[in-house]
C-alpha cells in the first residue's frame, strides 16, 4: 500500500496559495559556496524567494529563463534567493555540489541556499519545485504562483510572463490582482517523517 505521504512524494503537485499579505518567514541558511544568508540581508523594494532544485524537470525547463529574469529585475532593485530543501540522501543530484553546477549552467546570480532541516520550506508552506513567493517592500506576500504557463511537455513557450507581470506591479508599488496561477512541479522531497501535517492531512 502506498501512503498519502508516498503519493505526495512522487507526483507533480501545485503550490499552496498562501494568503496574500502573509509576512515572509525569517531564515538564516548556508549558501552554496559557504556564506550564510539571512532574510534581513536581502534588501530592496521586492524580494523573490524561490524553492528550486537541480534534479526536477520542471525547474530545468525554466532555469535559464528564470536566471535571466532575476538578473534583469535585480537591476531594478529586486532581491532574490533560491532555496533547495530536498532530501539529498534520497536525491543526491540536489547536493550543494550539484546545485553549484546548476547555478553555473543556468546563470543564477542570486544566492542559492540549502535548507537541510527543511524548516524554512515548512515555514513558507512550499510544496513543489519551482515554488515562487514574491514579497513587497514591507516583506508581505504579493504574489505566489507560476513563472508562466509552460511545462516540460505542454509545448507552451517559456516566457516568464506571469512572474514578470507580478514583478512589474510590485516594483511599482501596486498589488498583483488575483487569481494567481499556481506553480506546478515535482513535490519537495521531504525526509522520512518530516512531511508537514498540513500537507498530508
Amino acid at each position: 500500500m502506498v501512503s498519502a505521504a508516498g503519493i505526495i512524494m512522487n507526483m507533480a503537485v501545485s503550490s499552496v496559495m498562501v494568503p496574500l499579505g502573509t509576512p515572509a518567514p525569517d531564515f538564516r541558511l548556508p549558501a552554496v559556496g559557504g556564506d550564510t544568508v539571512a532574510l534581513a540581508d536581502l534588501r530592496g523594494p521586492a524580494l523573490l524567494v524561490m524553492f528550486i532544485c537541480n534534479h526536477c524537470p520542471y525547474v530545468r525547463h525554466i532555469e535559464k529563463a528564470l536566471g535571466a529574469t532575476v538578473a534583469e529585475y535585480a537591476e531594478r532593485g529586486l532581491a532574490a534567493v533560491g532555496i533547495c530543501a530536498n532530501d539529498t540522501d534520497a536525491y543526491p543530484d540536489d547536493t550543494p555540489e550539484h546545485l553549484a553546477e546548476q547555478a553555473r549552467r543556468a546563470g543564477f546570480t542570486f544566492p542559492y541556499l540549502v535548507d537541510e532541516t527543511q524548516e524554512v520550506a515548512r515555514a513558507y508552506r512550499a510544496v513543489c519545485t519551482p515554488d515562487l513567493f514574491l514579497y513587497d517592500a514591507e516583506r508581505r506576500l504579493a504574489y505566489r504562483g507560476a513563472f508562466d504557463a509552460s511545462t516540460p511537455k505542454n509545448g507552451v513557450p517559456v516566457t516568464g510572463e506571469l512572474l514578470r507581470a507580478a514583478l512589474d506591479r510590485v516594483l511599482a508599488g501596486e498589488p498583483v490582482p488575483e487569481p494567481h496561477r499556481p506553480s506546478m512541479g515535482c513535490s519537495i522531497k521531504w525526509k522520512p517523517g518530516n512531511e508537514p501535517d498540513w500537507l498530508v492531512s
